[in-house]
């Protein structure tokens, strides 16, 4: 009893925001509308940037203040059009849409009606039908609206969905940039600038997500819910607290049903714990033959009051397992759990960031063909639809925040601060409940050796265990280790180093000596688990040489090799992961250092194989070979099918 007395102790402490954010999923009660598709575009090209807003554009149509062109959404706009002047644009774009809504939607003053967008880059103002409803602060996590209210003002009238996205970054932004004014007329034109970025990939910008106007009932609604899971040999727990909008009388219902749509436990009232004999844990790919369990927890909510009866219900898929870390161990389910994986991007041609789910299901064949059981959201929470799929599949999540670039002194404070903590409450309230996110990590290669440091990422990073103390939690360091002022406060330390490229450039030699000096020195110094969180070389696809020469496929090859030994010697003793740095190439700004984007993938682009991808899989394969829980069904079918799963 008080072990689950303690965890629903835990349930109470995970979600510290007022409101939820959970995804917009269809049920009984709830209607979604997909709004993607060709939008209405212009970029504001005035020398202040600030002409939409000073002219109201969002009080007409958009076309009636000026040209427009289309513009598909989700996308990045970057990399649609053949101006080059888009493709770097930097302040306010405009986008909008006029949409048909269901008439019910609008008669019916029973039914909240929300626009919900997805992410957008990065300050973002919503207007519908000239009214403002929402502004947001920041990329890559979603935001939302009511507007039944708005909509119902003129019901004849088409719902004109006005969006205006602003890519500016500054010092106080996530991830962080500056505005540089070049004000020399004999060598710029007149009002020239340039972002300034810290960062190693290209800054696309606009609507990267699904636009969506999803239903629920307006009296009283299901708002938000919280689980955690635990067991002890046969018996599973799901401990949960639903949260519920509109009624503190509200009757609750929660049932828990399995794959076959059998249920296996049921509860009442807003906290609780579900009991399932016979559970089925959810394991990662490759761990066991039956990855990515996942249950159904369906939450039916019932009130009333003296004007109407009000049902609404949830459908939340729930995968039960634990996870826990020792000082030379990261365990799941108990079990040691070695992570095998990749770093990756949401990148791609043409799309930039945008969605496509073409892309993301080929992503995943790649990634379950090489044997990856993990990856990164380097550096960036990624689409809920790519965790959901995670879920699934099995494939374990380390989730992180924006927080990139964070160089310069002055993004260490009290105002950048804030804004993080306020990104790691939407981070948290967003993914809490996937069962593939193991590990929050709350920034990449920040200047840790500066003295703010300390205090910004103590405080960062308590907030983040306050919010959700069920997952470790990292920042991603490249720093030396006796100069980071953030690593006594993480849980695991994930570190980059670009030995023989960055470092030493072209002498192999050197990487099995300081690889080993680079593992011995950290653990010495913190005595924590260690991820090798990123390594690689540039490749150019095709280009040879022997012996091997940088930027041949060659060198990646040998680079790769070299890192595997050492690997191979300190997994058996505290390093506990190796993410290669990339999964696939990438875009970044153009530079003397980058021959149209970062060549470090794997895979190409366009997710052809490089020879690093089959070192790769041999080596993936292996170590699942090697782990004690690698079933032997697996064992079987990969040796009938080669290797391909």
């Amino acid at each position: 009893m008080l072990r689950v007395l303690c965890l629903l102790a835990v349930v109470d402490s995970v979600l510290l925001l007022d409101s939820g954010m959970l995804f917009p999923r269809e049920s009984a009660s709830r209607e979604v509308k997909e709004l993607n598709g060709l939008w209405a575009f212009r970029a504001d090209i005035s020398p202040s940037r600030n002409q939409g807003f000073e002219e109201a554009w969002y009080k007409s149509r958009l076309i009636e203040s000026g040209p427009v062109i289309d513009m598909p959404v989700p996308a990045s706009y970057n990399d649609i059009t053949q101006d080059p002047s888009l493709r770097t644009f930097t302040g306010w774009v405009w986008y909008e849409r006029e949409v048909v809504v269901p008439t019910r939607w609008i008669t019916d003053e029973e039914i909240r009606v929300v626009l919900r967008v997805g992410s957008a880059h990065y300050y973002s103002v919503v207007w519908v039908n000239g009214v403002k409803v929402t502004e947001h602060n920041g990329g890559h996590l979603p935001f939302e609206a009511e507007i039944g209210s708005v909509i119902r003002k003129d019901p004849t009238a088409k719902c004109r969905i006005t969006i205006a996205v602003n890519n500016t970054l500054t010092l106080e932004t996530l991830p962080p940039g500056t505005i540089q004014y070049m004000n020399d007329p004999t060598r710029y034109p007149k009002g020239f600038f340039v972002q300034n970025i810290f960062f190693d990939f290209f800054n696309y910008a606009g609507i990267h997500r699904s636009v969506l106007l999803y239903t629920t009932p307006k009296a009283f609604y299901v708002d938000d819910i919280t689980v955690v899971t635990d067991f002890s040999d046969n018996a599973g727990l799901v401990n949960y607290k639903v949260s519920v909008k509109g009624s503190a009388a509200a009757t609750l219902k929660l049932t828990l049903m399995d794959k076959e749509g059998h249920c296996v436990a049921s509860s009442s009232g807003s906290v609780g714990a579900l009991k399932v004999a016979d559970v089925k844990l959810w394991w990662p790919y490759l761990m066991h033959e039956n990855p990515g369990y996942l249950y159904s927890l369906e939450v039916h909510l019932t009130a009333a009051n003296d004007k109407s009866t009000s049902e609404d219900v949830y459908l939340l898929p729930v995968g039960i397992r634990t996870v826990k870390v020792s000082s030379t161990q990261f365990l799941i389910n108990n079990k040691p759990f070695y992570f095998h994986g990749v770093n990756k991007h949401e990148d791609s041609d043409i799309r930039g960031k945008g969605f496509d789910w073409p892309l993301i299901v080929k992503d995943f064949n790649l990634m379950k063909w090489m044997g990856a059981n993990s990856f990164r959201t380097s550096h960036y929470p990624y689409a809920e639809e790519i965790l959901q799929m995670c879920d699934q599949h099995g494939i374990v999540v380390i989730d992180e925040c924006p927080g990139v670039g964070i160089k310069d002194i002055r993004s260490f404070g009290n105002a950048s601060l804030t804004h993080h903590l306020v990104v790691m409450d939407e981070l948290v309230r967003r993914d809490k409940n996937h069962p593939s996110v193991v590990m929050w990590s709350v920034a990449n290669e920040p200047a840790s050796e500066m003295p703010p440091a300390q205090f910004y990422f103590k405080t960062l990073i308590k907030h983040t265990k306050d919010l959700d103390p069920t997952r470790p939690v990292t920042y991603i360091t490249n720093s030396n280790y006796a100069r980071d002022l953030g690593a006594p406060y993480v849980d695991v330390v994930c570190v980059n180093s670009y030995f023989s490229w960055y470092h030493d450039p072209g002498y192999l030699e050197v990487i099995p000596i300081q690889l080993n000096t680079q593992f011995e020195d950290w653990y010495a110094k913190y005595q924590k688990p260690i991820i090798q969180s990123e390594y690689g070389a540039d490749t150019l696809p095709g280009l040879h040489n022997d012996p091997p020469l940088m930027f041949t496929e060659e060198y990646q090859q040998a680079v790769l090799q070299h890192y595997h030994n050492v690997f191979d010697q300190k997994r058996k003793h505290y390093v506990i992961g190796e993410l290669i740095w990339n999964f696939a190439d990438f875009m970044t700004v153009q530079g003397i250092t980058r021959v149209v984007g970062n060549k470090k993938g794997v895979f190409t682009r366009q997710r052809q194989p490089k020879a690093a991808a089959f070192i790769l899989k041999e080596r993936y394969w292996r170590l699942a070979n090697e782990t004690e829980n690698f079933m032997q069904s697996w064992k079987k079918l990969y040796r009938i099918n080669d290797g391909h799963i």
